[in-house]
């Protein structure tokens, strides 16, 4: 069995190598090409080429490289075409993946095609289901509601599990050891404002006086930032005026995040990925986001449900109190964290439940997706 596999970002890769992984376990002979990072190369792929040339994000990034990019998806579909899979797995990264994909169809349609990672349509732009249909003859779905939003378009979708279920949880004595070596008591909120830099700029301010408002309350408060790779000298700078001195954890500290999130009593975090994460660990939390206006005006006129916290989404509740857009500001976040901090039953509820229907304590994302791909082959 000959299958072509493509990667575009950090993301992907771990989707990817998990698959990967699966399809070996059910077909042993199955053999790979394709494009991926260092997790999918540990499973045996050589990358055709390094898989950051594909991680760009917004216009004034894409704009220079529009060329060698257009150059890449054509190379891309032509090893495809050589190869001749009996299916092509293009994993998120649509602008890249769904054009190599459409290349493909038009040269090949026997070639089956699966993307792995359903588009947010039941959030915003519901017309990108309709531009797959004909294109994609399959997708894997990492949330349990996303399949019928597909399904109404005449596209095959399989729920196959968030791979949040799948990465390890700290054992007790791995808290306990994080807690020891940071010196941490019992008040300890961690507090999250993104991986990326401008996101940082944008809510460390907004947070910073959050904290103002939150900690007086609560005297021995400590804080913990965690930092991505790269992110510690800015984080620092960032926050050196907030009014509780954080301790940055560096992501080679040798400690998990779980670790991290399961010794803190709640957290603050930007919006994303990041509260499920929260969630697997147990601990609650409140998310804030905010942006530039255009972006914020643009969002709002496009967004078709009324929270994007995937925690609230999953359970079919609000439990996660929410500050987006105009709403992330200091005195309301403040004060959901107040309650949040004194009330966190409700919300251990919703998470306990959120990870129970992505899949938790069943069989691993990677190969429920691959036996969703060869059951449908």
């Amino acid at each position: 069995m000959r299958v072509f596999v493509i990667a575009g970002e950090a993301s992907g890769d771990r989707l990817g190598a998990a698959l990967m992984q699966g399809l070996r376990q059910l077909r042993p002979e199955v053999a790979f090409e394709g494009i991926g990072g260092a997790q999918m190369t540990a499973q045996g792929l050589t990358s055709r080429f390094d898989m950051s040339e594909l991680s760009l994000m917004g216009l004034a990034e894409i704009l220079p490289r529009y060329r060698a990019l257009k150059r890449r998806i054509a190379q891309t579909a032509k090893a495809v075409l050589a190869m001749r899979p009996e299916v092509l797995v293009t994993i998120d990264s649509p602008d890249f993946c769904l054009r190599v994909a459409r290349m493909v169809r038009a040269a090949n349609p026997a070639i089956r095609i699966v993307h792995y990672v359903a588009p947010s349509v039941w959030a915003w732009r519901p017309g990108r289901a309709r531009r797959m249909a004909g294109l994609v003859d399959q997708v894997l779905a990492l949330l349990p509601f996303e399949p019928p939003y597909l399904h109404a378009h005449g596209i095959a979708c399989d729920f196959v599990g968030h791979p949040v279920v799948a990465e390890p949880v700290a054992t007790p004595d791995e808290v306990a050891a994080f807690r020891a070596a940071h010196g941490l008591g019992a008040q300890v909120l961690c507090v999250l404002p993104g991986s990326r830099q401008s996101e940082v700029r944008r809510l460390a301010p907004i947070f910073g006086e959050v904290l103002r408002r939150f900690a007086p309350a609560r005297p021995g408060l400590q804080v913990l930032v965690p930092a991505a790779p790269g992110m510690e000298g800015p984080l620092a700078r960032l926050t050196s005026a907030w009014p509780v001195r954080p301790v940055i954890v560096a992501s080679d500290a040798g400690y998990s995040k779980s670790a991290m999130f399961q010794a803190s009593h709640a957290a603050l975090a930007a919006s994303g990925t990041v509260s499920l994460e929260l969630a697997a660990a147990g601990t609650p939390m409140v998310i804030a986001y905010d942006m530039n206006w255009l972006s914020r005006l643009i969002i709002a006129r496009m967004l078709l449900v009324d929270t994007v916290t995937l925690v609230n989404l999953v359970s079919e509740t609000r439990a996660v109190p929410e500050f987006i857009g105009r709403t992330c500001r200091p005195e309301p976040i403040a004060g959901g964290l107040a309650r949040l901090w004194d009330h966190p039953q409700e919300q251990r509820a919703a998470m306990a439940l959120t990870m129970k229907r992505l899949g938790q304590g069943g069989e691993a994302p990677g190969l429920r997706a691959a036996r969703a791909i060869l059951d449908r082959l």
